[in-house]
């Protein structure tokens, strides 16, 4: 028995067959040390500077979320994350996409490293002082979470935009 359906849909297929192309997710880790946030620097097409963020990247199929982040943040930084606590969601639409970003604590050991794989995107990695971000994170889906979250003003943990303010232009294999 399945759940009840709104009316005027019975029998009616849903939307899926356009839509996984439009949903994005994205999972993203917040590693904090001495009152400083890890943060990448990625190049991107479109962009003329690389644009900075929390490491993170597209979860692949049958992947879940916090298995995103780990891998990202390896790719990254070449650190061994650990994904811990789910911190706050941020979604927004953009170019006819429904991105999804899905931040977690992360915990890693060591020092982060700039990836030296031929093609790689990653133009840079540095630990940020916390009032610095404002500066180094252009884009405001991205920097206001994160900036609200650090101040403990992200009671709901969620995000909203409408429309972002930039788009990262990625090949479909990222």
């Amino acid at each position: 028995m399945g759940l009840p359906q709104p009316p005027g849909t019975a029998g009616k297929r849903p939307r899926t067959r356009n839509h996984d192309r439009m949903v994005i997710r994205v999972g993203s880790g917040l590693l904090v040390r001495d009152g400083c946030v890890l943060l990448v620097a990625s190049r991107y097409a479109n962009l003329a500077q690389p644009a900075w963020g929390l490491p993170g990247g597209r979860q692949r199929a049958e992947e879940l979320l916090p298995e995103t982040v780990v891998r990202e943040v390896a790719e990254e930084t070449g650190l061994a994350a650990r994904a811990g606590e789910l911190l706050y969601v941020a979604e927004s639409y953009v170019r006819g996409r429904h991105v999804t970003c899905v931040t977690f604590a992360i915990e890693a050991a060591g020092q982060p490293r700039v990836p030296t794989r031929d093609g790689e995107h990653i133009a840079g990695v540095a630990f940020v002082p916390i009032e610095a971000l404002g500066e180094r994170i252009a884009a405001a889906v991205v920097r206001e979470p994160l900036q609200a979250w650090l101040r403990g003003e992200l009671t709901s943990r969620y995000a909203g935009f409408r429309r972002a303010d930039v788009w990262f232009d990625l090949p479909d294999d990222v």
